[in-house]
């Protein structure tokens, strides 16, 4: 299900918002003016089993997946919901440099998460970090904080109590070619094989 949006973050002080330099290709690189220095990064409990237990999904089905969080190992049920894609002038105005964003627009993919087994979190969660968006086989640009409030997007550090049973919603937006023909969700543990969701472009 593609969502197109007219204004997915406008409103965004640029000054917030880093583009991940990835050139729609690999690279990690990540610059967060909003996240705390020394945050660890999303680390998963991946045994050989689960690192093979990535895969196609299809729409709407859920994936399992571990997190290694502050209060322990998490297991999540993920579900790629849906990615709303921006268009190209709104792309222009969330990065310092017009040039970088360049035929490019904003996708952003919305990603629920509910908390199956394991420890209840007591701080934000980093259960997010392992989702990124494709397009046409190669990675888009990570674009950091473009989503946070986003309609239906919740904040990761908002949430600091997160027990069994309950779900949040959590975004990533990256920037992709305007003329993609298809876009992937990709969300994974640390050195384990990615669950693939896939959306029609444009």
């Amino acid at each position: 299900m593609l969502h197109q949006k007219t204004a997915l973050r406008v409103a965004a002080p640029v000054a917030v918002l880093a583009l991940a330099l990835t050139a729609c290709g690999g690279g990690e690189d990540k610059a967060d003016a909003k996240k705390p220095s020394g945050k660890s990064k999303a680390k998963a409990a991946a045994t050989p089993a689960e690192a093979a237990s990535g895969g196609e999904m299809a729409t709407g089905e859920s994936a399992e997946g571990k997190v290694e969080e502050e209060a322990g190992n998490v297991t999540y049920d993920i579900t790629a919901q849906k990615v709303d894609v921006g268009t190209e002038a709104e792309a222009q105005e969330l990065v310092q440099d017009k040039a970088e964003a360049k035929g490019m627009v904003l996708a952003v993919a919305h990603m629920k998460f509910t908390h199956k087994g394991g420890p209840a979190l007591t701080s934000d969660s980093d259960a997010g970090e392992g989702t990124t968006i494709w397009a046409d086989g190669k990675r888009g640009a990570l674009l950091i904080g473009a989503s946070d409030d986003a309609p239906g997007c919740e904040d990761p550090y908002d949430v600091e109590s997160w027990k069994t049973g309950e779900s949040h919603t959590f975004c990533e937006s990256y920037l992709i070619p305007a003329n993609a023909k298809e876009m992937e969700v990709h969300w994974s543990e640390e050195d384990g094989e990615p669950f693939i969701w896939k959306f029609p472009g444009q």
